[in-house]
């Protein structure tokens, strides 16, 4: 099953197998036609923020309310997600430098920060150019791997290798150029981890094209998917730096002191009652 065909965009675009010169195109011409899938590079820079809002569905038809906003802030790229259920919501925060989240559903009702690891695939998250458009500014390799079958959809392989080390391969459609699969290879606590990504239903958010509908799942377990369904978008929202920084931790309450007056510190200048001073019973004369 093909995720996303749009012929009528890949005509308007003159987007099409056939306009790539003959033989083995190159990386920079494949992401040059991914940006302009995309919407082009003005339409990107007039995009300073962008929210989604929908639901995230896990195994079992598990839902929760799922909301995400990603801005362009003075330290880079930053994003916050919430997702919510009963009350309790999950918070995954990343402000342009670090991470943090809060987990209600572990117990935990304060924000705590994010590992190295954990935060660099939140900066990741944050990109709205996406890794792909941003690989040359955050230095980055682009190599293109050829061409790779998927669900019947001849897809144009492209990877990036991160200086960190972490590695995202995409397949771009050979139509529209624009991403219907990812593979992400990234350290997370000293251990590899594979993540595998299916994109599709893409729409247009201030000019540039989105996808809303993300499946995700640990490479080996297909069956374990997440989703996150998209239905609706909006550019150019309020996103505050407040939005997504780390807020403190709520103030513990108070323990109750000691109510008796005769418990309470005395002021070191003042002198001790009469009646507070013991006095040593004298001997009985005989």
């Amino acid at each position: 099953m093909r995720l996303f065909a749009c012929a009528a965009l890949a005509a308007a675009l003159g987007l099409s197998g056939a306009a790539i010169a003959q033989g083995q195109p190159s990386a920079d011409e494949l992401v040059a036609k991914n940006l302009a899938a995309r919407g082009g590079a003005d339409a990107l820079a007039a995009l300073k923020s962008v929210k989604f809002t929908g639901k995230l569905i896990f195994p079992g038809d598990f839902q929760l309310a799922y909301d995400e906003t990603r801005a362009h802030e003075a330290k880079g790229d930053a994003t916050r997600v919430n997702a919510s259920i009963q009350g309790l919501t999950l918070v995954q925060a990343y402000d342009g430098a670090n991470g943090w989240r809060i987990n209600p559903f572990q117990g935990r009702r304060d924000a705590e920060k994010m590992t190295e690891d954990e935060a660099r695939s939140m900066a990741d998250s944050a990109l709205i150019d996406g890794v792909l458009l941003s690989a040359k500014k955050e230095g980055a390799k682009v190599a293109y791997l050829g061409r790779e079958d998927f669900d019947g959809t001849l897809g144009y392989k492209l990877k990036v290798s991160q200086p960190d080390g972490d590695e995202f391969v995409y397949l771009l459609d050979p139509d529209t150029f624009l991403e219907i699969k990812m593979t992400e290879t990234r350290r997370l606590r000293g251990a590899q981890q594979v993540t595998e990504y299916e994109l599709g239903d893409y729409v247009k958010v201030g000019g540039v094209y989105f996808p809303m509908s993300v499946d995700s799942w640990q490479q080996g377990q297909q069956n374990q998917r997440q989703r996150v369904v998209i239905a609706s978008a909006e550019a150019n929202v309020d996103a505050p730096p407040a939005l997504f920084a780390q807020p403190a931790d709520a103030p513990k309450p108070a323990l109750p002191g000691p109510t008796d007056k005769n418990l309470q510190p005395r002021d070191k200048n003042e002198k001790p009652a009469d009646s507070d001073v013991p006095h040593p019973s004298k001997p009985k004369a005989e």
